[in-house]
């Protein structure tokens, strides 16, 4: 029902392991395979998942102060988040902390870049997107998150500072292939969004920063 849409999960861990695991295949090729005994049927799935999750089962470990009363409030927060397969995760580009808004924050100005702002960027972005993979005669291909592994490294090749980075930190970081392809699809993006043909350094640092927080869970657990 989500094909061409968003796919929202609140609270991600509290779903039981195996439907998270059955998200990987339409997340990597766009399409589910139902399999019953009979019969084999294949559905378009092709979707933006968009997720939310506390740190911790009661959501405050995090808080200056806190102390859980059970464990650690370090080792509450890796086996809470351990409910999250280190597959999934590596499927998913983009793992932000969103901390809790302060009375301070309420009053804060307006931001300079507002909503209707910044949609025209990202149309613009998409507008690129489409005419870069239509040059390269890539037919259903419009977006960066479609383009070929082959293609990849051509299309997103990060400037000779970027390239040394992401070299880097793919080893620190301990970047499967799959994870290394999506810095690159991201750092792309960023760069299409600046309006930028290159993909500089502060292109692949954002993107990797993006990974950092969701690549340190499965170390925790």
């Amino acid at each position: 029902m989500a094909h061409y849409g968003v796919l929202f999960l609140d609270e991600l861990p509290e779903f039981q392991p195996q439907v998270l695991d059955s998200l990987r295949q339409p997340l990597e090729a766009g399409e589910i395979l139902i399999a019953r005994a009979n019969h084999r049927v294949t559905y378009p799935a092709r979707f933006q998942l968009v997720a939310a999750m506390n740190p911790c089962r009661c959501g405050q470990a995090t808080e200056p102060g806190y102390v859980c009363h059970r464990q650690p409030n370090e080792r509450c927060i890796a086996q809470y988040q351990a409910r999250l397969s280190g597959p999934l995760l590596d499927r998913i580009d983009l793992s932000i902390d969103v901390p809790a808004v302060t009375a301070a924050d309420l009053i804060l100005p307006p931001p300079v870049e507002g909503s209707a702002e910044v949609a025209a960027r990202v149309a613009r972005a998409r507008e690129r997107q489409a005419k870069r993979y239509a040059a390269l005669n890539l037919e259903g291909v419009t977006t960066n998150a479609a383009c070929p592994p082959a293609l990849l490294e051509e299309v997103a090749r990060p400037d000779p500072e970027g390239l040394a980075l992401i070299r880097d930190a793919a080893n620190a970081m301990r970047l499967s292939a799959r994870g290394f392809h999506r810095v690159l699809k991201v750092g792309r993006t960023l760069a299409d969004l600046d309006g930028e043909d290159r993909v500089r350094r502060i292109h692949i640092a954002e993107a990797l920063s993006y990974r950092a927080h969701a690549d340190r869970r499965p170390a925790a657990a």
